[in-house]
């Protein structure tokens, strides 16, 4: 079982950069795939972006391509979403996720395994 925290949402303006974290349990956070995704009110679950075990690859929706960029550090058990040039449209539920091993379609929801509650984001204009 493996237990996700996410961390680091707020409410800030366009254009400003936020931070998240996502905290894991565990001793083998390097066998999992790590993906972040965000819902807003009345909309489905969307891919935001996702990284391979050791970050050798990652993967973006483009949407946030160029503005969003994600990283893990395996040593902390920990992923993180940093969010620059933020939009009212980038408001939602930011949730993590992570999925044992290897395979494609990260960015799809029904790959991944575990899953946090979600820190919510609000971008004011």
């Amino acid at each position: 079982q493996v237990q996700l925290v996410e961390s680091g949402g707020g409410l800030v303006q366009a254009g400003d950069s936020l931070r998240l974290s996502c905290a894991t349990s565990g001793r083998t956070f390097d066998s999992y795939a790590m993906g972040w995704f965000r819902q807003a009110p009345g909309k489905e679950r969307e891919f935001v972006a996702a990284i391979t075990r050791y970050g050798a690859r990652t993967y973006y929706a483009d949407s946030v391509k160029g503005r969003f960029t994600i990283s893990r550090d395996n040593a902390k058990n920990t992923v993180y979403l940093h969010m620059n040039s933020l939009k009212p449209e980038d408001t939602a539920l930011y949730y993590c996720a992570a999925r044992y091993g290897l395979g494609p379609g990260l960015s799809r929801t029904s790959v991944y395994d575990y899953w946090g509650q979600g820190t919510q984001v609000t971008v004011s204009s």
